[in-house]
């Protein structure tokens, strides 16, 4: 019994010595990678708010003009 012990405890210390000692390279590739992926999507963000934005200013102007048609103060006619 004290030998299976024994032989399980010299393959359990076996298994950690080589799994830990692994090239950790292929790590740091998908960080960059991942880093890459979030840079490109802060830009794609970035696009949307500014044309969001943009597409904002312009309803508001329209709604400005739409207001002022209707109450008869000013405003240019779409038509």
């Amino acid at each position: 019994m004290k030998k299976v012990i024994l032989s399980l405890a010299l393959v359990a210390a076996f298994s950690t010595s080589f799994v830990s000692c692994r090239d950790t390279n292929k790590k740091a590739d998908d960080v960059e990678d991942v880093a890459d992926d979030v840079e490109d999507s802060m830009e794609d963000a970035e696009g949307d708010i500014e044309e969001a934005a943009e597409e904002t200013g312009d309803a508001i102007e329209e709604g400005v003009d739409e207001i002022e048609e209707n109450t008869g103060t000013g405003g240019t006619d779409d038509m």
